[in-house]
Order: structure tokens, then C-alpha cells, then sequence
């Protein structure tokens, strides 16, 4: 099979879908693995580390596409990369369809096979390719909210760890799944206070263990978030349901009754976030205001960090696309329930579900799409 690893043109984006070990293991099982030139360098990889490793550097991403079997990215695709896609391509990457009624149509028109890496989901409910993003996502949000609380940037002023005689700022989080977890680690870190919310009374019990009882615990209900976020200095959404669009829980009337100078961090921005007043933003304009209250709704935030992110992402994809290639994606994907999960377009057909309500397109399941 040939691979094709294009590099990512979403906002300073600098992540790469495949690394120079990735490379080695693909070309030994017989593969040939095309690289865009330059596509590494934003994560600290260079073109000579990739053609060491056995792949062949490409000029452009037009010609990835044109050679390619199979695409891997990041990033779903932005409009421009739309016509390079060709129908019976495979497509694997994090697509997050389900607040992008236009992306979605512009794959189903491309005839494409499309697996999202956020719906491979395994027998127990995790999610194991959007797991580290998740980690790295939820330990970034208290970081970034923490940068934007200082007065210059039009924060409060409050600092999260507080001093000996001064309290300590309150971080909210909503949503205890990977993303929450990992932020309530930093939060305490700091020396923050942190009330955690989530609808699940057993996820609730089991962080209460893991973190020694030093999260405030509450069970996620509209009182008791207007309660939580009406004293928070930062409020990261954290919610998930996998492939369906976030549900929105803070309302502009409970924004409106927050302290000025709070910062809200909607993680959740990639499902189309989970406050009401959030919009996408990018990391060359990444908040706004809205009474008072700054949002930072980046929807590829672990960007940022794009070495550590490109490595961590690569650690459990890599297996997948391996699988893939060796026996072909009908092989893989009726072999393996969980990537199954991730099939998301088949041919012009939309093959899961939560997607195809959140868009309003029909629904066909994967027996009947893959069948005819």
C-alpha cells in the first residue's frame, strides 16, 4: 500500500500524522510511505530523519494525493484539500463531523473512505485514539487559562495557587472523562481549589479515590453548574459524547453572572463546544469577550505543544495504520470492532449514526454501506 502523510495547512497547526519510526516499520512490511517535504518540521522532524527511515519526500501535497491509497492526517481537511482527495481513497485522521454539516457533505461528495480517529472505540467506552489529545488537551486548558487570568491579558489578576493569607482561585470543570481528569491534575497542582462536575455518580466516586478526596465532587445538573461557575475564576468545558455534537450547559445568562475577568476554556470546541457563547477560534486570535468573561475556544489546542503531541498521537495510531496496511481496510475494519466504530463515511455514505443526526443526513449502517 502506499502511505501518504501530507503536511497539515489547519492555523498553526504543526502536528505530523506519522513519525520516522512509523516510517521504518511501514517500508519493512513491504509499504511505500510518501512525506510532503517539510511536513515534520513544525514537530522537530526533519525530511532527512524521514527518508533515513525509507519514505519518499514530496514536493507537494497534490501529488501525496494523487499517488496515495491511503491518507493519513492530523487534522480533518480544510476546504482547499477537499478536490485532492480521490474516490476509494482512505482518509484517517480526526474528521469531528458533527458540528461540520460542509466538511461532511465535501467528504461524501469525494466518494472517500473516511475512519475518525475519535470514534475508534473499544469494548470498554475509551476512546483509545483520542486519549492522549485528551490528556494533553485537559493538562493545557488550566496553563492556558492561568496565562490569560493575569490583568495584561484581561483577566481578573488572580493567581490560581493563591499565597499564605490569600485564597486560592477556583477552577470548574465540566465533565470528568480524560479531558477533566487531567485538568483537575494541574488545577491542583497549582494550588488551585476545584469543583469537578459530572452526570456519572460512579466516575464521581472513582476520582474521589484517585485524587485522595481533594476535588469538591458534584453531581452535573443545571443548579449545581450555575451554582459552581457563579464563584469560578476559570471553567473548562470537558464534555464528550462520542461523535455527537457537545451538549451546551453555561448559558449566556449564567456567563453574565460571573465574576469579570474569569476565563472559560471550552475543550469541547471540536464537538461544537459546550457553552452557548463559544465560537471557534484559532491560535494567531484565539479569545474574545463576552460580558466580561474571556473564551479561548481553540479547537486544535494541543498544536501548541506539536512534538510532545505529534509523538503521543503517533504512539496509538500507528498500530491501526499498520493493521491497514497489511491487510487491507475491509480486512481491518471486519476483524476489528473497534476501528470499526471509526468508520465514518463509506463511499458517499454516512455510516455513524450520532454524525448523521447532528448533520441531518441519513444514517446507513455499516453492514448495508460496506455490503453494497
Amino acid at each position: 500500500m502506499i502511505i501518504g502523510v501530507p503536511k497539515e495547512i489547519k492555523n498553526n497547526e504543526y502536528r505530523i500524522a506519522m513519525v520516522p519510526s512509523g516510517v521504518r516499520a511501514l517500508t519493512e512490511n513491504g509499504h511505500q510511505v510518501l512525506t510532503q517535504k517539510s511536513a515534520g518540521e513544525g514537530a522537530g522532524i526533519s525530511d532527512t530523519e524521514y527518508a533515513d527511515a525509507g519514505a519518499e519526500i514530496i514536493p507537494t501535497a497534490e501529488d501525496v494525493y494523487t499517488a496515495a491509497d491511503m491518507i493519513v492526517k492530523v487534522k480533518e481537511p480544510q476546504p482547499s484539500e477537499y478536490d485532492l482527495l480521490k474516490p476509494d481513497q482512505l482518509l484517517f485522521t480526526y474528521l469531528h463531523l458533527a458540528p461540520a454539516p460542509e466538511l461532511t457533505k465535501g467528504l461524501l461528495n469525494q466518494g472517500i473512505i473516511g475512519i475518525a480517529y475519535e470514534t475508534v472505540q473499544l469494548d470498554n467506552g475509551t476512546l483509545p485514539l483520542l486519549t492522549p489529545m485528551s490528556e494533553i488537551a485537559g493538562k493545557l486548558s488550566v496553563q492556558i487559562a492561568a496565562h490569560y487570568l493575569k490583568k495584561e491579558n484581561g483577566g481578573s489578576g488572580v493567581l490560581l495557587g493563591g499565597i499564605p493569607g490569600v485564597k486560592p482561585g477556583h477552577v470548574v470543570i465540566l465533565g470528568g472523562g480524560t479531558v477533566g481528569q487531567n485538568a483537575a491534575k494541574i488545577a491542583l497542582g497549582m494550588g488551585a481549589q476545584v469543583t469537578l462536575l459530572d452526570i456519572s455518580l460512579e466516575r464521581l466516586r472513582y476520582l474521589d479515590d484517585v485524587m485522595e478526596g481533594k476535588l469538591i465532587l458534584l453531581a452535573s445538573n443545571m443548579d449545581n453548574i450555575e451554582n459552581a461557575i457563579n464563584t469560578a475564576d476559570v471553567v473548562v468545558g470537558a464534555v464528550l459524547v462520542p461523535g455527537a455534537k457537545a451538549k451546551k450547559l453555561v448559558t449566556p445568562n449564567m456567563i453574565s453572572e460571573m465574576r469579570k475577568g474569569s476565563v472559560m476554556v471550552d475543550v469541547a470546541i471540536d464537538q461544537g463546544g459546550c457553552f452557548e457563547t463559544s465560537k471557534t477560534t484559532y491560535f494567531d486570535d484565539p479569545i474574545f469577550f463576552v460580558d466580561g468573561i474571556i473564551h479561548y475556544c481553540v479547537a486544535n489546542m494541543p498544536g501548541c505543544v506539536a512534538q510532545t503531541s505529534t509523538f503521543a498521537l503517533t504512539n496509538a495510531t500507528f498500530p491501526y495504520i499498520l493493521k491497514i496496511a497489511n491487510s487491507g481496510y475491509k480486512n481491518a475494519l471486519y476483524d476489528d470492532i473497534p476501528l470499526q466504530k471509526g468508520l465514518n463515511i463509506y463511499k458517499g455514505k454516512l455510516t455513524n449514526k450520532p454524525v448523521a443526526e447532528a448533520v441531518g443526513i441519513k444514517y446507513i449502517p455499516y453492514e448495508s454501506a460496506i455490503r453494497n
